[in-house]
């Protein structure tokens, strides 16, 4: 392009720039100071939503205290897979898989409350990550009717806080299920 602009159009901007190869060019849009002109990055803004307890939860030693996360099984021919949710006590190690659709309250509300259902005690605590599909009023109001005393949700930088879960995801939901 920079050819182009020096020996068609005859723009003198262009002579030095005309000469030098498409790597270098590459090169040169790797610099620092190119970066710094050039590219502008906007970080994704934090929100707070009060929805939650951030702190780990302390089951001491009784069982219904669930922790909860969501896995998307991926794309398959191009279509969207679907998302498997997955719920584990922390006491006993109980665990329900449930699947939906996709991660909407149309979708998820029905298949979560009838998981809570199969478990064998009631429900005490219910402790997931920061994503919003957990952390909404239509959640809190699902639990709140089946009288669930505690709601957490992770705290930053403390990844070992829905460790259980996840390492179920891995060893059960990803290899069992796929």
């Amino acid at each position: 392009m920079c050819e182009r602009a020096w020996t068609v159009f005859g723009d003198g901007r262009f002579e030095r720039l005309a000469r030098i190869s498409a790597s270098h060019i590459y090169n040169l849009r790797k610099s620092a100071a190119y970066r710094k002109v050039r590219v502008s990055v906007q970080h994704t803004r934090a929100r707070q939503v009060s929805i939650g307890e951030r702190r780990r939860p302390d089951p001491k030693g009784r069982p219904g205290y669930l922790r909860v996360d969501t896995v998307h099984q991926g794309q398959h021919d191009g279509q969207p897979g679907v998302y498997h949710v997955n719920s584990v006590d922390t006491v006993t190690q109980w665990q329900v898989v449930g699947c939906v659709e996709s991660i909407s309250e149309q979708h998820l509300i029905p298949v979560l409350e009838a998981m809570l259902h199969q478990y064998p005690f009631r429900i005490v605590g219910f402790h997931c990550d920061n994503g919003s599909e957990y952390l909404n009023h239509t959640v809190v109001k699902l639990l709140n009717k089946l009288l669930v005393e505690e709601f957490t949700k992770s705290r930053a930088y403390h990844s070992s806080d829905n460790a259980l879960v996840e390492g179920k995801n891995g060893a059960v939901v990803r290899k069992q299920i796929g």
